[in-house]
């Protein structure tokens, strides 16, 4: 048991590691696409450091007890969703929950996100919280629809592990329903890490940060070590469900190439507003999400 913990240890280190890596990849990136040098490779971790040898400051108008546990529970939430993609990922082990688990963790932090801004009492951080409910609403029940393309054509299966054995012979995105079912989950990537185009909730050069522009020091350092494990869990959920065939060596050059993704959207796009973002997801992103499943029940 002890050792079984020391390498679930080791692997949620790495996996932080990863992440911090992806991070700053992603920044290097936007900056050479901008003619900029960008940050060092060590840089998302110097800051986080940073901000735990800080002095903790709450606003003396917010709900202590919320504002403090907000990035405590976030982050509490993406560790347990962290520990169960390494055990299936790399070790190979089940657990006894299936995807809608998963999905319900990775649900936690954008509520406690809300409730931490909601919490907070400035009113950029409310209208942030406001934004991030609206975006919420939007992404998730697309992401609802990615799942379920993949267990359709898994047979009905909603454990992770098994649907990663039933792509050994061809990964899920080399079909047309696998492909909108791996769009759907990109788009939803790309608003659940709060990247541009779909940063509305933090929006700097509108609301000065919004959802975070109260916190500071640690708890902010905390929110920093939950993003950082979101670049990771979230690329190697999309790769397990749809490009699951041989993740071996192969799984770093398909991470790599959906934080290239993600850069390239971030980068080509301008902010949108809340109504189109709201248009995107509700209009054209769910309707196509429909014709996914409907094709995947054909065996497309």
């Amino acid at each position: 048991m002890k050792g079984e913990n020391l390498i679930l240890f080791v692997l949620l280190f790495f996996s932080f590691f990863i992440g911090g890596w992806g991070w700053w990849l992603e920044r290097k990136l936007t900056a050479r696409f901008q003619y900029r040098v960008g940050p060092p490779w060590y840089q998302n971790f110097i800051d986080i450091l940073k901000l735990f040898s800080k002095e903790q400051i709450i606003p003396s108008q917010a709900n202590r007890v919320i504002f403090v546990l907000s990035p405590l529970v976030t982050l509490s939430s993406l560790i347990l969703v962290t520990i169960i993609l390494d055990r299936i990922i790399f070790l190979r082990e089940g657990f006894l929950g299936d995807l809608f688990v998963i999905l319900y963790l990775l649900i936690i932090p954008s509520l406690f996100i809300i409730l931490g801004a909601f919490s907070s009492s400035n009113p950029l951080a409310t209208v942030g919280g406001t934004r991030e409910v609206k975006l919420m609403l939007a992404y998730e029940f697309v992401f609802i629809l990615s799942l379920l393309i993949v267990i359709i054509k898994s047979g009905g299966v909603f454990s992770l592990e098994k649907i990663l054995d039933k792509q050994m012979s061809t990964s899920y995105i080399n079909s047309v329903s696998g492909i909108i079912g791996f769009l759907l989950a990109l788009f939803y990537l790309q608003a659940k890490l709060g990247i541009v185009p779909f940063d509305i909730s933090e929006a700097e050069q509108e609301i000065m940060s919004g959802v975070l522009i109260e916190y500071g020091g640690p708890l902010l350092g905390f929110y920093k070590v939950a993003r950082a494990l979101l670049y990771f869990s979230l690329p190697m959920l999309v790769i397990a469900l749809f490009m699951g065939k041989n993740l071996g060596w192969q799984i770093v050059y398909k991470y790599l190439i959906i934080i290239l993704i993600i850069s390239v959207i971030k980068n080509i796009n301008p902010r949108l507003r809340v109504k189109d973002v709201l248009s995107l997801f509700w209009f054209f992103l769910f309707p196509l999400g429909m014709i996914g499943m409907f094709l995947s029940i054909l065996g497309y």
